[in-house]
């Protein structure tokens, strides 16, 4: 059956802010400009790899709104029910988010700071949004935990509409994304009780699955490294064991050794089969975020076009998210034809 779109996203993107260079916020005399929001960047991503995309938010009619609005537009996601709100002047009523990220180097990671208390998106009420039309035009659905994070009401319109989905007959994902500053493990483990039954393909890495729904990695130390993508599979089943209506389990490791060099690696469990990803050692990063959304929205992109399969799969899907880590901001500006060269062996040699 036809479909408008291939893919829907939903959820709160915020502008954001972060120094020129490795400098700190309190020595930074200017400021570049992106965006962060799981779901606008897995849409931007798909429509730069072909498919036909679109992203369903909340916000204040300012310039931030207008900002996201434009950027999404430049890469054909279609933003026509991103619903703005009237702005008061001064955020009282309501605002939109924003977010610091300072970029760390050598032996300092990466910082990120929200600043997302009082948005318009957190205000969010499910019945604002014409659900059986958007869903009815798409064959995928995708969130996210940052979403469901957000507030109690996006928490009820995340699990309503992932509900309405798989009942429309609509594919699923969601991205677990846990972050500590929004809220508790208990909390989140609370929430996703509710949201898996309705959940196709998860993607997280080794703490989004321990804190968000109670699955922990073995052979991992406390700050994540040293990953064994072997150890990951008990991961995996373990949730299709909870969880049999998800189809597809994936994952992104990463070996943080500094800032700017990382060793990066994905694995997958689809169809009772485990598949592990070349591993990319000392991988130079300009930025680090937006990798795990380049690498969903290559799994999406294969289902949904039946390009790749299988370890295929996986490793366009590692080469691909790979890339992402060499621009700044979240959104994959590689192309798939360049994330295949990669995926079969190809350098970094100048190409003329």
């Amino acid at each position: 059956m036809y479909k408008k779109f291939d893919f829907l996203g939903f959820g709160e993107c915020l502008v954001r802010f972060s120094p020129h260079g490795n400098t700190r916020f309190e020595q930074a005399d200017s400021m570049r400009l992106s965006t962060a929001g799981a779901e606008l960047n897995c849409a931007v991503n798909l429509s730069e790899l072909g498919l036909r995309t679109k992203w369903v938010s909340k916000g204040c009619d300012n310039w931030g709104a207008r900002y996201i609005r434009n950027k999404g537009r430049e890469h054909n996601v279609n933003m026509d029910d991103y619903k703005l709100v009237p702005y008061d002047g001064c955020g009282r009523e309501a605002r939109n988010g924003i977010c610091f990220v300072e970029i760390g180097v050598g032996s300092r990671g990466n910082i990120q700071l929200f600043d997302r208390g009082n948005s318009a998106f957190s205000k969010i009420d499910f019945n604002e949004f014409e659900w059986e039309r958007l869903l009815g035009e798409t064959r995928w659905y995708g969130t996210s935990g940052v979403t469901t994070a957000i507030s109690p009401q996006a928490a009820e319109a995340v699990e309503k509409s992932l509900r309405m989905a798989k009942e429309m007959g609509v594919s699923t994902s969601f991205d677990l994304n846990f972050r500590a500053t929004m809220w508790s493990s208990d909390q989140a483990k609370e929430c996703m009780k509710k949201i898996m039954p309705y959940i196709d393909l998860i993607v997280g890495n080794e703490e989004d699955f321990e804190k968000m729904l109670g699955i922990k990695t073995e052979g991992v130390n406390e700050s994540y490294s040293k990953l064994n993508s072997a150890s990951y599979e008990q991961v995996a089943r373990k949730v299709h064991e909870l969880y049999p209506n998800v189809n597809c389990v994936g994952s992104t490791l990463r070996d943080a050794k500094s800032g700017l060099l990382n060793d990066w690696q994905v694995v997958m469990l689809h169809n009772d089969k485990f598949y592990v990803s070349r591993q990319y050692e000392n991988m130079e990063i300009i930025d680090r975020t937006g990798g795990g959304d380049s690498f969903a929205a290559a799994i999406m992109y294969s289902f949904m076009t039946g390009e790749f399969e299988g370890q295929e799969l996986v490793e366009f899907a590692a080469a691909y998210s790979a890339l992402c880590h060499g621009y700044f901001g979240p959104w994959n500006w590689a192309t798939k034809q360049e994330a295949m060269r990669v995926m079969k062996g190809g350098n970094a040699r100048v190409i003329r």
